[in-house]
């Protein structure tokens, strides 16, 4: 496990343990369940939990990642010592050159665009 997972963990426990102890505390001295929930204290222990358990999500989706990326570096690897032999019997074909008519085409639509652009008025400079 992650060393900041573990340390993320510890300080969720402390923060729960600080939370449960401040409600019963709250409870004992009569207030109701609307005055603990906007306790201050509360609040922020509550804000602390959410923010060690975002960044735990956080952690295990990198982990997962990493993971990920490794199992398929590996699975490249295995790959390409396996069928070394089988790859270099098998030549991809070239792809053929375009012939003249294909190029001349292509040639053809820009020009049709430079037209286009001279087409445009120029502005009169009247003084």
């Amino acid at each position: 496990m992650n060393p900041k997972a573990t340390v993320l963990e510890a300080r969720k426990k402390i923060s729960q343990a600080k939370l449960d102890t401040r409600r019963i505390f709250l409870k004992e001295k009569g207030l109701t369940d609307e005055a603990i929930r906007k306790d201050v204290t509360i609040r922020k222990l509550k804000a602390e939990l959410r923010k060690s358990d975002y960044r735990m999500a956080a952690i295990a989706a990198q982990e997962e990642t990493m993971r990920r990326a490794a199992k398929g570096k590996a699975d490249r690897l295995a790959a390409a010592k396996a069928p070394a032999k089988e790859s270099s019997e098998e030549i991809p074909a070239k792809k053929e050159k375009k012939g003249k008519k294909e190029r001349s085409e292509k040639q053809a639509k820009p020009e049709g665009k430079k037209e286009k652009a001279e087409k445009k008025p120029e502005p009169s400079q009247e003084q």
